[in-house]
């Protein structure tokens, strides 16, 4: 049922997002970053730091398997920590790869410069960022990065009270509950 849901008209969509080792090293970048989320009204249903080791990384990345970047990027995205965040908007997707910007970070600092990628990419493989391109992926991308996640009793259960809101970000948690109330100072 929620294959059929999740691209329905007015329900919220997810996306996966993940801060690479590189802005995760400087933690003002990764709050920038982070900001950018919250002030885009994409809502954070889930956040996870993690090291991810080569063979994941490998697993994660294979259908880029037998291209030149395949390998850099395998070892720089087991350098060292990550952040993996589920997002959620009634146009996650589309939202979060605009605010990311063109993978090519030199693309994105003429095309796109305030975008992430044009403000904080070092490379094409050190561009701060990942984001699923479409529904389908982002599905398969958070069951990788959040396996206890469950996307059709996160359809059932919690989305119908954040798209009726109103919602407001708790940061101890790292994530957005709905508000009963007021919500906590």
């Amino acid at each position: 049922m929620a294959a059929l849901r999740r691209g329905a008209p007015g329900l919220l969509q997810l996306t996966l997002a993940l801060i690479k080792p590189d802005a995760v090293a400087h933690p003002l970048i990764l709050e920038a970053i982070h900001q950018q989320i919250l002030s885009h009204q994409l809502l954070i249903v889930r956040a996870r730091d993690l090291v991810w080791g080569r063979e994941a990384c490998g697993r994660f990345y294979q259908e880029h398997a037998g291209r030149f970047f395949y390998q850099r990027l395998v070892e720089f995205m087991a350098s060292g920590p990550i952040r993996a965040y589920i997002l959620a908007h009634q146009d996650a997707v589309r939202l979060w790869r605009t605010l990311m910007g063109p993978t090519q970070v030199f693309r994105a600092r003429h095309a796109a410069p305030a975008s992430i990628r044009g403000s904080f990419g070092l490379t094409d493989t050190r561009n701060t960022t990942h984001g699923s391109d479409s529904v389908v992926a982002a599905s398969r991308e958070i069951a990788a990065f959040f396996p206890d996640f469950s996307e059709q009793r996160w359809y059932q259960e919690e989305e119908p009270r954040l798209r009726s809101g109103p919602v407001y970000y708790d940061v101890e948690g790292g994530v957005h509950c709905v508000a009963r109330g007021e919500p906590p100072a």
